[in-house]
């Protein structure tokens, strides 16, 4: 996996927390987890570094899991 600045990890953290807080539970189950986490790697790997792009692409796949589409 490509390693990532500090600021890039701190801000994947934070919105993958952040948006599993609106799941069940406060932060749904491991496979929605994971689902939600590698869309946003593969926004950092792609240059979404900051947190608005991250927290932009965690929302989508967050709506689409909600929605039953295909992650």
């Amino acid at each position: 996996m490509k390693q990532f600045d500090e600021r890039t990890t701190a801000n994947l953290d934070v919105v993958l927390d952040e948006v599993c807080r609106e799941l069940p539970n406060g932060g749904g189950d491991h496979e929605t987890r994971k689902l939600i986490a590698r869309k946003l790697l593969r926004a950092a790997q792609q240059g979404k570094k900051t947190l608005g792009a991250l927290e932009r692409v965690a929302r989508q796949a967050l709506q689409g899991i909600l929605e039953g589409r295909p992650a």
